[in-house]
Order: structure tokens, then C-alpha cells, then sequence
């Protein structure tokens, strides 16, 4: 993610969507019997970027067992990868990056720490988690299985590129479940929002209107074509992600007898949901599209940029990469100025509630 809390400042139907699982997760925290027991709280947040989008959440947890235990000890962790720029993070609940609350400055004995590792490995010690969200992270894989013809992402892909990417996903997904199994407490729970396909085909950017990822496609190969970057370069340019359908996402659960079932993992409710894009209903009341690009656009930015960077050679230097990217991106803003009404970052999430025995 792009740093220095550039993303939670641009990401606003992000925020939505933490909002939306944290329902889940307030109607478990208030049906915990919480005592004072000689082990603090865990509350994780996995794929945490600078915090932002989950920091109202995490503050009504940390509320609602204050209520239950008033003198118990609360951990939170936030998990990332180790090159997510932790110090916006740690600047966030200072009250130094944003003019929300933290909730260091309300309570205490509230312990934060943050841990530099990915989802796909145990991150915490076992049996220490209580509390385990994720929102917008699992779709990332733990590596590219490979690259796309013609395209920039799986959604584009087909036949046997599309079931390597598949194939690969299912057996993430299962490693992730199985690690998080570890790490929950008996009685834990786990509640996650990711992209997904609906049951009508939907997904991220891709509800009506252009197609984001398409449009991806379309800017980067016109830079090659216009010899801005090379062929291969557009060709190698691929997001190591894969939207699954909620079937894929239930299939770990269904088998009692699987590894998944065996660790105790139950799935408690599994739905999809649309959250709109908050940049087009405000180009919509406005009609503003100047204004509507130079939101969206940064949103786009805030999680792709990456990508296109690590797309192009590392040969070139750096300052002429990020003039690459920069003239990528606008050239995007540029295109939804002159047909608005066709763009939209609609959110499609599948959230799920899993519990541990």
C-alpha cells in the first residue's frame, strides 16, 4: 500500500466496509463472558496498512471489553507485511496523522505493537487470540503464480491461466484459514471482509459501467505501445491477487473431516454485499467530475500503484519509474474527467464470521 497514510486518507469505502464486518464483531463481543483473567485481550488486525480504515472499530472493542473487564489488560496487534509503512500507523494512534481519537488516549493498560510478517505463516502465539479481523487483504496471494496474457489481473484471465490462479488461490486461502486456526483462542473469532465475485458476477470496480481492471489494462498498454515502457514490461505487469467466489471461500469448511474442520474452524455466516463507491454518489450529487477524478483516482492509486512500479525494469532508475506511474495514473484521471458518469470503485466483499471450538 502506498505509505506515509496516504491509503486510510483515501480510501473512504474502505472504512465503510470495516464498518459494515465490525457489526459482526460487536454483537460477539457483546455476548463474551469477559473476567479478569491473568492473560491480557488479543485483538488482531491482519493486513492492518496504517490503521486508519480500522482505528473507530477497534476503539468500540477495546469500549466493549473495558465494560466487561474493567481491569483486564488488552493487546493489539497489527499484522503486515514487513515493508507496510508501520510508523504512519504508530504516528495514527500518537494523534499525529489524523484527526480521529485514539483509543490510547482514553484507556489504559491497552498495549499496541505491530508485527512485520504475512498472513501466511502463524504470526502470534497459539491459542493468544480472542478477536481476529480482517478487512480488503486475504485477496493478495502469497505469491504470482504466474502471469496473464493481455491483461493486468485474474478477472482477465482465462483457461489454463485462470485455473493456475484458481488453484493457487484455494491453497492460500486453506494455509490462511489453518494459521489463524492456531493463532484463536478456543471460543476466538474471526470475522473477514474480502473481495470476491458475487453470486451475479461482480466484483471490485466491476458493477457497472467500465470495468476497472480492463481500463488498468487499456492505459498500461497504451504507454507501451506509445514506447513509454517496453511490451514485456506490460506484459509482466500483473496484481498477485484472485477474487474467489463464495463457493471457494466456503470449501474449506464443508468437509468435517478436513484439515480446516479438524482445527476447530467453524463458518458462522457467510454473505456478499455491495458497498458503493463513496467518489461516484458524491460526483453524483455534485456533478462535478473534475473533483470526482481527483478522488477516485487516488483511491485506485492507493492500492495499485505498487504494482505498476514493480511491472516496469528495475534497471531504470527510480525517479524515472515513479515519472512513469505518475504520468499512468494521470492519464487515468485525465480519462474520467471526460466520461464520469461511466466510473465507479463499487466494493464487492464476501464477509464471513468464523468461530474456533
Amino acid at each position: 500500500m502506498k505509505g506515509g497514510g496516504y491509503y486510510s486518507q483515501h480510501t473512504q469505502g474502505a472504512k465503510h466496509v470495516v464498518n459494515r464486518a465490525g457489526v459482526h464483531v460487536l454483537e460477539h463481543c457483546a455476548k463474551l463472558d469477559i473476567s479478569d483473567s491473568g492473560r491480557p485481550f488479543t485483538i488482531a488486525d491482519y493486513g492492518a496498512a496504517d490503521g486508519g480504515t480500522s482505528l473507530e472499530l477497534i476503539t468500540a472493542i477495546v469500549e466493549k471489553v473495558r465494560e466487561k473487564a474493567p481491569n483486564r489488560e488488552i493487546q493489539v496487534v497489527y499484522t503486515d507485511l514487513p515493508h507496510n509503512d508501520f510508523s504512519a500507523l504508530f504516528k495514527m494512534l500518537g494523534g499525529q496523522v489524523s484527526e480521529l481519537e485514539s483509543y490510547l488516549s482514553r484507556f489504559n493498560g491497552v498495549y499496541v505493537s505491530g508485527a512485520g510478517s504475512s498472513f501466511y505463516q502463524q504470526i502470534l502465539p497459539s491459542a493468544s487470540v480472542d478477536i481476529g479481523f480482517s478487512a480488503t487483504a486475504m485477496h493478495w496471494l502469497s505469491s504470482l503464480p504466474g502471469v496473464i496474457t493481455n491483461h493486468v489481473h485474474a478477472v482477465g484471465a482465462s483457461g489454463d491461466e485462470l485455473k493456475n490462479f484458481s488453484d493457487y488461490a484455494q491453497q492460500d486461502w486453506e494455509i490462511i484459514l489453518l494459521n489463524r486456526a492456531k493463532e484463536l483462542a478456543p471460543g476466538g473469532l474471526l470475522v473477514m471482509a474480502n473481495f470476491c465475485i458475487d453470486e451475479e458476477g461482480r466484483y471490485l470496480g466491476n458493477t457497472k459501467g467500465a470495468n476497472m481492471f480492463d481500463m488498468f489494462q487499456k492505459l498500461w498498454k497504451e504507454l507501451a505501445d506509445s514506447g513509454v515502457i517496453t511490451h514485456e514490461e506490460c506484459r509482466k505487469t500483473t496484481f498477485p491477487q484472485f477474487y474467489k467466489t463464495l463457493e471457494q471461500f466456503q470449501k474449506p469448511f464443508i468437509d468435517p473431516g478436513g484439515p480446516v474442520s479438524l482445527a476447530g474452524l467453524k463458518l458462522e455466516k457467510i454473505y456478499s454485499d455491495v458497498t458503493e463507491c463513496p467518489y461516484r454518489a458524491e460526483f453524483n450529487r455534485t456533478g462535478d467530475s473534475v473533483a470526482f477524478a481527483n478522488e477516485y483516482v487516488p483511491t485506485l492509486r492507493s492500492w495499485s500503484e505498487g504494482v505498476f512500479m514493480g511491472g516496469l525494469d528495475s534497471s531504470r532508475p527510480l525517479a524515472e519509474r515513479q515519472r512513469i506511474v505518475e504520468e499512468f495514473f494521470e492519464n487515468y484521471n485525465s480519462m474520467v474527467r471526460k466520461n464520469p458518469e461511466i466510473h465507479a470503485m463499487d466494493y464487492v466483499h464476501v464477509y464471513m464470521v468464523v468461530s474456533k471450538d
